[in-house]
């Protein structure tokens, strides 16, 4: 019933980001931007996806170590690679679950340890995509402050203050969860009630929680958190100019402050339990960023075709990689299907 409510829900969430892009759409317009596409233009933009793919996987090698895992290169380019396809293709981000479930395969730490690694990693993006959609509103506050009606009329800029407010507020709870440990795990228990309700069922969750706060070790260790946030920095700047660079080709007149903003805005809304593939929440993203920068007809014509573009892009992309990285992680043992489910069993409290 569980896994129903949460593929329901995000079908719901993914109808109601397209019928909100797709109010005013300009047929015509939107087939004329499709025109100016160029074979040449996806070339160039699949260049920069490689640069961004990889920093993209490597850099969690870093948060590893923290918690004593050692993965090759190569190995670790393998499970992301497959990991990103199941983020992008299954709703609710429970595609998250299978990166740690390859890597606690090879019985070096436990699942919960690596599920705090990937919340490192996703409050670290949060906050880094939070942070760019403050600096574009800082250099274009114009932009930002024009109602966007696929938003139902708000401005952009509410949006950047809570996103970078909410990622900053989990960033604190990061450091407050490493530095109290197990102080900050009984005070949850005991405020929650479960120390009295079920207190087997507690103890499990406690060791759980402990586990996953383990995990935020590379916060404690420079040598590991330095390389991790610059590596982080390049990821994210990369995918940034690949979007501005296959807005240039397409003759969409997007300058680099926005497509740094419509990155940093897709970041913030694909970070909600997402849509099966990310349809529409994606388009929802891009398009809002036009509309706020370019107006309502070159945002609902052009800014439009050039998100399918970029969908379309990065979902072949993410898609046709994992597939083959996936022959590498054991798929000739398993099918993906298998490999899914068994990792969101792992994750559960027992696990």
């Amino acid at each position: 019933m569980k896994s129903y409510l949460k593929i329901f829900a995000s079908l719901a969430v993914g109808v109601l980001c397209t019928a909100l892009v797709a109010r005013g759409l300009d047929g015509p317009a939107l087939k004329t931007a499709f025109g100016k596409l160029s074979p040449s233009a996806l070339a160039l933009y699949g260049l920069t996806l490689a640069v961004t793919h990889f920093f993209r996987a490597v850099r969690w090698r870093y948060l590893l170590r923290a918690i004593g895992v050692e993965l090759s290169q190569g190995r670790l380019l393998a499970i992301s690679s497959v990991g990103f396809m199941a983020i992008l293709a299954l709703p609710f981000r429970l595609g998250e679950f299978v990166r740690p479930y390859f890597v606690i395969r090879q019985r070096q730490t436990r699942m919960s340890e690596v599920l705090g690694t990937v919340a490192v990693e996703r409050i670290v993006d949060g906050l880094l995509v939070s942070s760019i959609l403050v600096l574009t509103y800082v250099l274009a506050p114009d932009a930002f402050g024009k109602p966007v009606g696929v938003l139902g009329g708000a401005p952009l800029r509410g949006f950047a203050w809570l996103s970078l407010g909410l990622f900053a507020g989990a960033t604190g709870f990061l450091v407050v969860s490493l530095l109290l440990q197990e102080r900050a795990v009984g005070l949850f228990l005991t405020f929650s009630g479960l120390n009295r309700i079920a207190p087997q069922f507690a103890a499990r969750i406690g060791d759980r929680l402990l586990a996953l706060i383990r995990g935020f070790q590379s916060l404690r260790q420079p040598r590991n958190l330095l390389p991790f946030l610059a590596q982080s920095i390049v990821y994210w700047g990369s995918n940034g100019l690949g979007m501005w660079l296959l807005a240039r080709s397409m003759g969409f007149p997007l300058t680099p402050v926005a497509a740094f903003a419509a990155m940093a805005f897709t970041g913030v809304v694909i970070s909600l339990p997402n849509s099966p593939g990310l349809v529409g929440q994606f388009h929802l993203g891009v398009v809002a960023v036009a509309v706020g920068f370019l107006g309502d007809q070159v945002g609902h014509s052009a800014g439009l075709a050039y998100a399918i573009v970029l969908h379309a892009a990065q979902t072949v992309w993410y898609v046709g990689v994992g597939l083959i990285a996936f022959r590498f992680t054991g798929g000739r043992k398993s099918s993906f299907r298998e490999v899914v489910s068994a990792s969101s069993q792992v994750a559960e409290p027992t696990g």
